[in-house]
């Protein structure tokens, strides 16, 4: 970075640039500008953030100049604001107390402007030549951080002939060495031509400097595009405002390096972003445009189906996997998880998850990929892996070496923050995996302390997990020994449904008769002729929508039901089966939250907490209390599902009264909230 110095020093022709530039600041930015000086640390690195819409509809020829030639005009913009910083501490009121300033850095932000377009915010696997040395903007999610430096950014000189005093940069592209000039750079009349030259004392400015790697996204390729990445080099108050696993928009400067020297590898210059300006979108990231005519379809779609709710329902459900006939249960479980329940903050700062997480465990065959894939596809983000097909950061994260310095490679969980991460064969994970999954799924955090990196990433994401039972399984034995999983790592599964391919001769015909007839169109139904608006978009759209726009809230009605039920699992539960039904009392009130928010409605009623109720029995890690649902793989749509919850609702109210009667205590009347 040059030397700030007042315009009346600078070079003529820069005089008038720097004087536009401090007049656009003091126009639009004098309460930044105010907060700067009234600051007292003068030795911290302040940002001064502007967005280039502004300056392009004040000055249009100043705004191109900054596109063309950031390297300048950047540098510039700093020394103006240097500028405008010193007026507005001579303009202060009486009373109020000023500090100069050494450092301020003007932030750029593109967002919202014409640079919006391919030629300057490529994708990541775009970055070509041509884009060297405008003002670049790249998006991508950080897969690593390194530790911050500290750079040295500039040293004044001295020549020993002229005593001529000058700045000398350090040279990215020469790993920072600093070349001293072979001759005096003086612009006097007369050439110096001295050729030696003295450090100045105390003249060495340093800044902070962290390298990170981002990442461009997986949604937006196609099959067998393989993601491209770029270290983005952070300075100043840029550094550690990102963690591994963010989603960050960054505009800066395209240059290149030199690859680090290793032996019998060839050198070669690498291409790298000087960050001017860098905003996380974790926030953004779940953006999906849904119109108000979708809307208001949402809400015509429920009036119709108002006096049959679950008709409805079971509209949007087909629209899950409509290539897999029937699995009834395993659709709803899939809807249910990828909506999710309301996170919970008590008043200590400890949260409860509201994300749900789902494993199918099933023979070969039963569509279990599938529904991974497709569930994938419904979520804004989402990341898809094997247990042991993932990279060496594994599902959770790691410390990788590169160039000599350790940095953190986030694995599966971190990439998929705010998502959902979808892992097939989760019976094969490696074992560092299996010790931090735990935090994961429930703290929904990563604690790392590796190669003196200690750090927490946060890892709110989803986990779709499939996986095939160890050889033939045994229904005499638990969920544990017939998967390879512990007991503790499957408690952290809000649903676990098992997918036996049994012999039925009856479901078999079905479904071959399904397939077979699977060209086949038939719009003799009024309700299929409902159903057909429940396209993938549309279904993908209503996700989002009753995710963002619904918070329900739980009934009293909601409240007893499921309390007289975890209380009757409290009282049956097996040997160390009481952690797994405290965990299940929650995972009750998600899916009931999850269930509401599919019904298009604010409060958990009885028929959402019954519903949870039916989900959670279909699960084999917990007693089937309510044995009413059978294999999930033969579970299928029901013509009239309304008249069938009806018969559900009254099998499980009369087991909860006669556990009442049986305890001698009135759950059901005399639970309080």
């Amino acid at each position: 970075m040059k030397p700030i110095n007042e315009p009346e020093s600078m070079e003529k022709e820069e005089d008038s640039e720097v004087k536009s530039l401090a007049e656009f600041l003091m126009t639009h930015h004098s309460e930044q500008l105010h907060s700067i000086v009234v600051s007292p640390d003068p030795k911290l690195h302040y940002p001064l953030c502007i967005d280039f819409t502004d300056l392009l509809n004040e000055n249009s020829r100043l705004a191109h100049l900054v596109l063309a030639q950031p390297t300048v005009y950047l540098l510039l913009f700093d020394r103006a604001a240097f500028w405008a910083h010193k007026i507005v501490i001579k303009g202060l009121k009486f009373g109020e107390k000023g500090v100069e300033k050494k450092f301020i850095h003007v932030r750029i932000n593109v967002c919202g402007s014409p640079l919006e377009c391919p030629e300057t915010f490529p994708s990541i696997g775009r970055v070509r030549v041509k884009h060297r040395g405008i003002l670049l903007t790249l998006k991508g999610t950080v897969i690593r951080s390194g530790a911050i430096k500290m750079y040295e950014g500039e040293r004044m000189y001295q020549c020993r002939k002229c005593k001529h005093v000058f700045p000398v940069y350090p040279e990215l592209e020469s790993r920072n060495s600093i070349t001293l000039p072979s001759f005096c750079p003086s612009q006097r009349s007369k050439s110096c031509e001295g050729s030696r030259f003295d450090c100045v004392d105390e003249s060495v400015i340093r800044h902070d400097y962290q390298e990170i790697k981002i990442q461009e996204s997986t949604q937006v390729l196609g099959v067998g595009v393989i993601p491209r990445s770029i270290p983005v080099i952070l300075m100043d108050d840029l550094v550690d405002i990102v963690k591994t696993g963010d989603d960050i928009i960054a505009t800066g400067i395209l240059t290149a390096k030199w690859s680090p020297d290793l032996k019998d590898v060839r050198s070669n210059l690498d291409p790298v972003l000087i960050a001017n300006y860098v905003r996380r979108t974790n926030e953004l990231k779940a953006n999906i445009d849904i119109p108000n005519d979708v809307i208001i379809k949402f809400k015509h779609f429920w009036s119709d189906f108002s006096g049959t709710p679950l008709k409805g329902r079971n509209a949007i459900l087909r629209g899950i996997c409509p290539q897999i006939f029937g699995l009834f249960t395993v659709k709803l479980a899939v809807a249910l998880t990828l909506i999710g329940g309301v996170q919970h903050v008590d008043a200590s700062g400890s949260k409860i998850r509201g994300e749900s997480h789902l494993l199918l465990v099933g023979d070969p065959g039963t569509g279990k990929s599938q529904f991974l894939k497709f569930a994938a596809k419904l979520s804004n983000r989402s990341v898809i892996t094997t247990g042991l097909g993932s990279t060496s950061a594994g599902l959770t994260v790691t410390a990788v070496k590169d160039g000599g310095e350790w940095m953190l490679e986030a694995g599966a969980l971190v990439l998929a923050d705010g998502g959902i991460c979808c892992i097939d064969e989760f019976d094969s994970m490696r074992e560092h995996d299996r010790a931090t999954i735990h935090e994961a799924m429930e703290q929904q955090t990563i604690s790392v302390a590796k190669a003196g990196l200690v750090t927490t990433l946060s890892t709110r994401t989803i986990v779709f997990g499939a996986t095939n039972p160890k050889g033939q399984y045994d229904p005499d034995q638990s969920l544990s020994v017939n998967t390879a999983l512990s007991g503790p790592l499957l408690s952290r599964f809000d649903i676990v449904l098992v997918l036996l391919d049994t012999k039925n001769p009856e479901w078999d015909a079905v479904v071959s008769s399904h397939i077979l007839n699977e060209g086949e169109s038939n719009k003799e139904d009024h309700d299929e002729d409902l159903g057909n608006i429940w396209t993938f978009a549309m279904l993908r759209r209503y996700i989002h929508f009753v995710k963002g726009y619904f918070r329900p809230v739980l009934t009293k009605d909601a409240e007893k039901v499921i309390s007289s039920y975890y209380q009757l699992q409290r009282r049956s539960a097996t040997y160390n089966a009481a952690r797994t039904t405290v965990r299940m009392l929650e995972s009750l009130i998600r899916l009931a939250q999850a269930h509401a928010r599919l019904m298009f409605r604010n409060e958990v009623t009885r028929m959402d907490a019954i519903m949870a109720i039916l989900c959670i029995e279909s699960s084999m890690t917990t007693s089937a209390i309510v044995d009413s649902v059978g294999n999930s793989l033969h579970s299928n749509f029901t013509e009239t599902p309304d008249q069938e919850y009806a018969k559900q609702e009254g099998l499980i109210l009369e087991k909860l009264r006669s556990f009442d009667e049986f305890s001698g205590v009135n759950i059901i009347e005399g639970l309080s909230r």
